[in-house]
């Protein structure tokens, strides 16, 4: 069964930057699409980036358009989030997750679409 443990997260500036890790284990992830989302607190998951199977595609919430890259190194099992320009509104826990449905050509930013949960990683923006 697929694992993940995230790693990364902390407290900086803002205009700041922070590369997050997603750590996969028990299988490749080749065979899934990977999103990373987030959750303020009082606030509900929202998804942030994602990376679709096989690297065919990825997609971005507007907010993080432009700031935030998703990343994938096959032979290290990993997914990254490099984020850079980081305002205090991006201060939240951050999770990733893979999706198991080989049919979905595209990834996507909703979280029922994700089957697997790492437990997070705190990332604080603040002066």
């Amino acid at each position: 069964q697929l694992q993940l443990v995230e790693s990364g997260g902390g407290l900086v500036q803002p205009g700041g930057s922070l590369r997050l890790s997603c750590a996969a284990s028990g299988s490749s992830v080749d065979y899934y699409s990977i999103g990373w989302f987030r959750q303020a607190p009082g606030k509900e998951r929202e998804g942030v980036s994602c990376f679709s199977r096989l690297g065919r595609s990825t997609d971005y919430a507007e907010s993080v358009k432009g700031r935030f890259t998703i990343s994938r190194d096959n032979v290290k099992n990993t997914v990254y989030l490099q984020m850079n320009s980081l305002k205090p509104e991006d201060t939240a826990v951050y999770f990733c997750a893979a999706d198991r449905d080989a049919s979905r050509r595209y990834c996507g930013l909703a979280d029922w679409q994700y089957d697997y949960w790492g437990q997070g990683t705190q990332v604080t923006v603040s002066s």
